[in-house]
């Protein structure tokens, strides 16, 4: 507690580990705590990273991540953030008995995908495997002239199933529950562009050979890929707490370089209203990491 860091670092996702690692070489004294469950984690393989021209997973680009911020100094303890609190002019965070002081604090923290109704082993295998995905942005191109589902209802369901109908002519929109909530300019819209609106509820999906099958009441069709359209939710409670203001859905509010509504504290990445894509969260790490770097600059009190 008497030599706090210059910046501690909730989270290592993409966004997390290039703020240390821009952060380590501005020779700042920075700590990432790693809950151990970013969402990049889960992505099998990830094709429109630049610079991957044969695709890189989540795993391995974080392990290189990792390895390339410890390379300059950042030091990555595995740690869940139980509590953050101001310290007078520091921050402090707990995880258990541990406790880490610094005078800045970025939250790189992310987000949680709802899931669909799967039990666990079954959701892995088929992520894996590619019959399910989260995110049609990242890898639609993959599931191209493929059958594809839906999993969603309303205008979010109703906006990611015509997003998907510009990669194949057979998209179908699942709703979770009973019957779609969709208001008739929606279902115009889906009959134009040839989407079926099938409704639910959907029981556990299943795998099946080369397919997952999404049973509904009316039948247990088979897929090429299942795409959940449930929204997320925003690990942005460390910032609430603190008083940070959020957007109505728990987004952290920042400025144009990444601060919060509370002096010396940050947030970039998923946690931050935006799009939620690996190059952007970076972008916006390298930004935080910058303007962290001049804010503590005007206090003159660097280590070196």
């Amino acid at each position: 507690m008497d030599n706090p860091l210059d910046c501690l670092v909730i989270g290592a996702g993409p966004a997390g580990l290039t703020a240390a690692i821009y952060l380590a070489r501005f020779h700042l004294r920075v700590r990432v705590l790693d809950a151990g469950d970013s969402r990049a984690a889960l992505i099998p393989r990830t094709r429109n990273h630049a610079g991957f021209p044969e695709g890189i997973s989540g795993p391995d680009l974080l392990a290189r991540m990792r390895e390339q911020a410890r390379q300059f100094g950042a030091v990555i303890t595995p740690a869940r953030v139980d509590r953050l609190e101001r310290a007078g002019e520091r921050f402090r965070a707990w995880s258990g008995e541990l406790a880490v002081e610094a005078r800045a604090a970025l939250l790189a923290t992310g987000v949680v995908n709802r899931r669909p109704p799967i039990d666990p082993e079954t959701h892995d295998a088929a992520l894996a495997a590619g019959l399910l995905r989260y995110c049609p942005i990242c890898d639609g191109y993959e599931v191209t002239d493929r059958k594809i589902a839906v999993i969603g209802t309303g205008s979010h369901g109703c906006r990611e199933a015509i997003f998907l109908r510009m990669y194949s002519a057979d998209v179908t929109l699942i709703a979770p529950d009973a019957a779609h909530r969709l208001d008739s300019p929606d279902r115009a819209k889906l009959a134009e562009l040839g989407i079926a609106a099938v409704d639910g509820p959907c029981v556990p999906l299943r795998i099946d050979g080369r397919r997952i099958v999404v049973p509904t009441p009316g039948a247990a069709a088979g897929f090429d890929t299942v795409y959940p359209a449930l929204g997320s939710d925003i690990r942005s409670e460390l910032a609430v707490q603190l008083g940070a203001r959020a957007s109505e859905d728990g987004c952290i509010v920042v400025d144009a370089h990444q601060r919060t509504s509370i002096a010396r504290l940050y947030a970039a990445g998923d946690v931050v209203k935006g799009l939620d894509q690996i190059s952007h969260a970076m972008g916006e790490a390298g930004v935080a990491a910058t303007t962290i770097r001049n804010d503590l600059a005007e206090e003159c009190t660097f280590a070196r």
